[in-house]
């Protein structure tokens, strides 16, 4: 729906022909079927499923293929192909499928893209306009990275909205326990709303990120662990210590920047050749550098080219002398 918002003419498939139809009464696409003339092909399918469809679709014509999976380095490492950007949109909600979707999902939205060094700088800037054009913030990770993240960010929180949720379930259908769902007041459901998600996505996920994960659970429970001991031992000092730690780091999750006078734009001079864009846009992530828009101009004169960058104001000067640093030419100028 994002991409016919933004005036791009869209075909889908799906294994369900109920669910194609679906999306053309939706309008969510124009027509059902694939279309051979299309520039990019996103797969929105289950984690596993991911590498054998893309890999079918690179093989079909010169497109570039990206996708929405939420555990990145087994598809990338699956996919060593130039024209293959994988990419996680961090957005959605507890509704499924369909029933979630709308033009305006992605904004604001955090979307990840995780390429290779053989992936084409062109790919990666492709998929990085179309996905900036629906109002997301544009994150570039390598695919290792990216899990590590998630497992923190998402797939964690997931597996302890259900647990948590489960537990008061359980605790509900004791004999004294009956009006314990009835009390789950706004705190409670906001921590346990995306235990109501599809989950028939989540073994796959677990499955492909099961080391990460389980590393997130470890730490998880052994903070748990003590805060139990704190609050057994009586100990305020410590509780409100941590507690307020939580409270300013929850204050101060990022935001991101929109206004022209937020926003410069950086001049990039690099070799033309792989992996040369993903160098840059992570390290842009690095320092916390959001990029709202890539433009590649290749040098008629040789292997090189410029790279053009919109990126917001905040930590630009920072992110500009590593460039030089590591011997990018670079300039800039304000937007107003």
């Amino acid at each position: 729906m994002a991409l016919r918002a933004q005036g791009w003419h869209v075909t889908g498939s799906d294994w369900a022909p109920a669910v194609e139809l679906a999306a053309l009464e939706r309008g969510a696409i124009d027509a059902i079927g694939v279309d051979l003339t299309a520039e990019i092909c996103f797969v929105a399918l289950p984690v596993s499923s991911i590498a054998d469809a893309a890999s079918d679709l690179l093989s079909q014509a010169d497109w570039v293929v990206t996708d929405v999976g939420s555990v990145k380095a087994p598809v990338v490492a699956a996919l060593d192909h130039p024209r293959f950007v994988g990419g996680h949109p961090m957005a959605g909600s507890e509704q499924e499928g369909l029933a979630g979707s709308s033009a305006t999902m992605f904004e604001g939205a955090v979307w990840v893209l995780t390429p290779s060094g053989t992936t084409d700088p062109a790919a990666q800037a492709l998929v990085h306009s179309v996905v900036a054009s629906f109002g997301a913030d544009v994150v570039t990770l390598a695919p290792d990275v990216h899990d590590r993240v998630v497992a923190m960010v998402s797939h964690v929180p997931h597996l302890t909205a259900a647990t948590l949720m489960g537990q008061a379930a359980d605790r509900a259908g004791q004999a004294d326990q009956g009006p314990l769902l009835r009390l789950a007041a706004g705190g409670f459901r906001d921590m346990t709303r995306i235990a109501a998600g599809h989950p028939g996505i989540w073994p796959d996920i677990c499955a492909e990120n099961r080391e990460a994960i389980v590393e997130v659970l470890d730490e998880l429970i052994a903070n748990l662990t003590d805060v139990r001991h704190v609050v057994s031992e009586g100990d305020r000092a410590s509780l409100v210590d941590r507690l307020e730690g939580a409270r300013e780091a929850r204050l101060n999750l990022p935001t991101t920047a929109t206004r022209p006078e937020e926003l410069v734009e950086l001049r990039v001079g690099v070799p033309d050749r792989p992996g040369v864009l993903a160098a840059v846009t992570a390290m842009a992530t690095q320092f916390e550098v959001n990029i709202y828009d890539i433009e590649i101009a290749h040098s008629a004169e040789g292997p090189r080219g410029v790279l053009i960058l919109l990126v917001d104001t905040g930590k630009v000067e920072r992110f500009c002398e590593a460039l030089i640093a590591d011997g990018y030419a670079v300039s800039s100028r304000g937007l107003t």
